[in-house]
């Protein structure tokens, strides 16, 4: 999964803990909900965990915005140290 991917190079490269581990944990729960919801006792049930699916989602999609955030603002520090205006 390209979630789980995600993680490690946040994890190794960017020395990011918190973030990705928000990220592996909406990320990777999006497909185990829907899994849930394809055995739902009723629609009531199933659409619930389909929602459910779709909040993850849309908090997978928040780290990963607030990774490229902090990743621009780490080079944009960095390039501004060097060549300061």
């Amino acid at each position: 999964m390209k979630v789980i991917g995600l993680y490690k190079k946040l994890r190794d490269t960017n020395r990011e803990f918190v973030m990705s581990k928000q990220l592996l944990k909406s990320g990777t729960s999006i497909g185990a909900n829907i899994k849930e919801a394809q055995q739902g006792q009723s629609k009531a049930d199933f659409y619930a965990k389909l929602y459910i699916s779709l909040k993850e989602a849309s908090e997978t999609e928040y780290w990963i915005e607030q990774s490229i955030f902090k990743s621009y603002n780490l080079c944009y520090n960095a390039v501004s140290k060097r060549y300061p205006l």
